[in-house]
């Protein structure tokens, strides 16, 4: 017996030396993870736009019609597919359900592709269609989903309302590539549009500029950039539920969690996170400061921008991303309009024809774009850098 003494000592030894370095290794890490936790909360936030939150001046505040049970519905058959599919699989299958949303929708537009300077795209050309005025129309899909076909009710309407074509493009998408290569695709894209048109080059006469979602998002971040380049600015730019802020900081994403059946159930996860968390996370996927305006617009100069109309639900997460935009930018001396509906899921001018709340939203775009100043001064130019 006292001869096992020994070896069970050196055993006993031996677990509490792995135990006390588990123990230091645990804490170690803990105290990596609670300092960088507080990195993020202190040099990765914004300062607070609390003073930016005034409700919309122009509120439409009809009932849900009935056409929207319809267009939940089919929001919710879209997630079930998703949702069905093997968890390595749900990224390409959101995308194949989101391009397959209006599979079989018969267009009154012509859709031809096109390379604006190795960026793909198509051009959309509703009958009559001036190739002269052209609107840059930027996709959502939260980054990572979402095409040209995807969008094509959108873009389509777009081409009708503004009496012009519509290049509709197909930048990188993440998680294949990083944040920073689908602005460049914007940038390149605008560029390349100035100069060409569905014929071939030709300078154009009529530049807007439009994008839902994280498109939206593109849209603003992209004309801030053609200010600042000194390039030819777009006569307007509209953003349809726009998300402006990388921070997370917008009192909506939580207030209206419930109330966002597009956003909320993908997002609700993520409610409970702690902000600093999501701020080193975001930092860590996009290698780009969350409160930097290249991905937060909201954060940026929005003075001597053009006319911008953003329309957003009551009901959506993105409505403070939204409302802190233009109230900023007409703080800033921009002219800017903000336009929300009530009831109205994310996005829900998609879904037109069939819901009249789409078309009401579409009829307030085109009025809108048909009141802008014009700049056939300037923009038959074609001026480039």
């Amino acid at each position: 017996m006292p001869m096992l003494i020994y070896p069970l000592l050196f055993i006993a030894l031996v677990v509490a030396m792995f135990w006390v370095l588990g123990m230091v290794w645990f804490f170690g890490a803990l105290c990596i993870v609670v300092a960088a936790c507080f990195w993020a909360a202190t040099r990765l936030k914004g300062q607070s736009l609390a003073a930016f939150d005034q409700p919309a001046s122009e509120r439409f505040s009809t009932g849900p019609s009935a056409e929207l049970k319809t267009a939940l519905a089919s929001l919710a058959r879209m997630s079930e597919v998703v949702q069905r599919a093997p968890r390595w699989r749900r990224l390409a299958k959101a995308r194949e359900a989101m391009d397959q949303l209006f599979e079989g929708r018969s267009f009154n537009a012509s859709f031809t592709p096109a390379d604006c300077a190795g960026v793909p795209a198509e051009w959309v050309l509703a009958p009559g269609a001036d190739a002269t005025r052209r609107t840059l129309y930027i996709h959502g899909g939260a980054f990572v989903v979402g095409s040209p076909k995807s969008h094509r009710t959108l873009t389509s309407a777009f081409s009708s309302i503004t009496g012009g074509a519509v290049l509709a493009i197909d930048y990188r998408l993440m998680p294949e590539h990083p944040r920073m290569a689908g602005i460049e695709d914007c940038r390149s894209a605008y560029r390349w549009m100035l100069d060409n048109g569905p014929q071939g080059p030709q300078a154009a006469r009529v530049v807007f500029v439009a994008g839902d979602s994280a498109g939206g998002n593109l849209t603003l971040s992209l004309i801030a950039w053609v200010r600042d380049e000194g390039l030819r600015e777009p006569d307007a730019a509209v953003a349809l539920s726009p998300a402006t802020d990388s921070t997370s900081a917008s009192p909506s994403l939580k207030s209206n969690l419930a109330t966002d059946p597009m956003l909320g159930p993908l997002f609700a996860p993520l409610a409970k996170v702690p902000r600093s968390m999501l701020l080193l996370f975001g930092w860590m996927q996009n290698r780009i400061n969350p409160r930097d305006p290249l991905i937060s617009p909201v954060y940026g100069d929005l003075s001597r921008l053009p006319p911008l109309l953003v329309q957003a639900s009551e009901s959506e997460m993105l409505l403070d991303d939204a409302r802190r935009y233009v109230n900023r930018a007409r703080a800033a001396g921009s002219p800017a309009r903000l336009q929300t509906w009530d009831h109205m899921v994310h996005v829900w001018q998609i879904f037109n024809p069939e819901l009249p709340e789409a078309h009401q939203a579409l009829e307030e775009i085109r009025k809108f774009l048909a009141t802008v100043p014009r700049r056939d001064d300037v923009a038959g130019q074609g001026l480039t850098r």
